[in-house]
C-alpha cells in the first residue's frame, strides 16, 4: 500500500516510504528533503553574491539566522489559518501546545515562512548594512530550488494533491495507505470527497483515488520561472528586479495551482494563498512598473549584474 502510480503515463512506484530507518531512528524523508533545499539555497545565494561583488559569508550568517524564524513563520501561519485542528475542548493546555509545537505531524505553510524569511532579511540587512534589493536578487534562485525540492516532500507525504480527475496527469494514491482516523480527517475536511471515492481506479491490483498532482504542478511552475530568472539575471534593469519577478511569477503561480487544491488554508470562503499570491504578486507588478517608468524617464538605477564584478577585477588586472 506504500505504492504511488503515474497510470496516465505508465509510471509507477511500488514502495514509497515517508521514513528512513537509520539504526532504528525514524527520518522524515520530508525533512530530508527541505534540508537539502535549504543548503542548495544556501550555495547558490552564495554563488550569486560572490558574482555581484556581495560577501558570501553574509549569506551563510542570513541563512543561519533564517532557520528557526522560518519554521516559526510557517508554522504559526499554519496554525492561525487551522485553527480548529488545535484548540479544542478535552485537550488542555499542555497538549493543545504540544499539538502546535509537535511539526512532525505536518502543518507547514510555505507563504508562513515566506514572509517570516522577507521580515528577517529586511531586519538583517539593515543591520548589516547589506543593501536589501541586490541581496534579493542574489537569493532569488535559491529559494526557487528550496521550494522545488520542498514540493516533493509532499510527495513522500501524499499531502498537497488537488480534487479528482482522470486526466492524463491523474496521480494514483493507494486509499487503504491512510488511517482510518486519518480518512475521516480528511473527508471531514473536504481534501476527500464523495466523488473521489466513488471513482477509484484499480492500478497493479490496488484501489486508489486519483487526484491532481497539485504539489507537482507547483515544483513545475517555479521550475519555469527559476529558468527565465536564470537566463535574465545578466540582463535586469535595476537591482531588486530579479526578486520582483520571483514574487510576482510564484504569487500567479499559486493562484493557478491553489485552485485546483482540496487541502487549502481558507479565510471564510477565501483561500488564504490565493489571497496572499494576488496582493503580493499585485505589490511586485506595482514596483517593476515604477522602475521600468522611471528608466524610460532617463533615471539610471544602480545595478550589480552577475559576472560584471568580475569582468571588472579581471580588466584591472590586466
Amino acid at each position: 500500500m506504500n505504492g504511488i502510480y503515474f497510470p496516465g503515463f505508465g509510471i509507477g512506484f511500488g514502495n514509497i516510504p515517508e521514513n528512513l530507518n537509520i539504526f532504528g531512528l525514524k527520518i522524515p524523508l520530508y525533512a530530508i528533503v527541505i534540508t537539502a533545499g535549504f543548503l542548495l539555497a544556501l550555495k547558490i545565494a552564495m554563488v550569486e553574491a560572490k558574482k555581484t561583488g556581495q560577501n558570501p559569508e553574509d549569506y551563510l550568517d542570513f541563512f543561519l539566522v533564517l532557520v528557526i524564524p522560518a519554521i516559526l513563520g510557517a508554522r504559526i501561519y499554519y496554525i492561525i489559518f487551522n485553527l480548529d485542528r488545535f484548540v479544542g475542548k478535552g485537550r488542555g493546555f499542555w497538549g493543545t501546545l504540544w499539538d502546535m509545537i509537535n511539526i512532525r505531524n505536518g502543518g507547514l505553510a510555505v507563504y508562513g515562512g515566506l514572509i517570516a524569511g522577507v521580515t528577517a532579511g529586511a531586519i538583517f540587512t539593515r543591520v548589516k548594512k547589506i543593501y536589501l534589493p541586490i541581496f534579493g536578487d542574489n537569493i532569488a534562485m535559491g529559494v526557487l530550488v528550496g521550494q522545488i525540492l520542498g514540493r516533493w516532500g509532499n510527495f513522500f507525504n501524499r499531502e498537497a494533491f488537488g480534487g479528482f480527475t482522470k486526466s492524463i496527469f491523474r496521480m494514483a494514491i493507494p486509499y487503504d495507505y491512510y488511517s482510518d482516523s486519518f480518512k475521516e480527517y480528511m473527508f471531514v475536511n473536504g481534501i476527500t470527497n464523495e466523488k473521489m471515492l466513488n471513482n477509484t481506479e484499480m492500478v497493479n491490483g490496488v484501489q486508489c483515488i486519483t487526484v491532481h498532482p497539485t504539489f507537482l504542478y507547483e515544483a513545475l511552475w517555479n521550475v519555469a520561472l527559476l529558468l527565465f530568472i536564470f537566463f535574465y539575471r545578466k540582463r535586469k534593469k535595476f537591482d531588486g528586479e530579479l526578486a520582483m519577478i520571483y514574487i510576482f511569477g510564484y504569487g500567479v503561480g499559486r493562484v493557478i495551482v491553489e485552485a485546483a487544491r482540496t487541502d487549502s488554508l481558507m479565510i471564510g470562503p477565501l483561500k488564504v494563498s490565493q489571497v496572499v499570491g494576488i496582493v503580493t504578486a499585485a505589490v511586485a507588478l506595482a514596483v517593476m512598473i515604477k522602475n521600468y517608468s522611471s528608466i524610460k524617464k532617463g533615471k539610471t538605477p544602480v545595478l550589480h549584474r552577475v559576472g560584471e564584478v568580475q569582468k571588472n577585477e579581471e580588466a584591472t588586472e590586466e
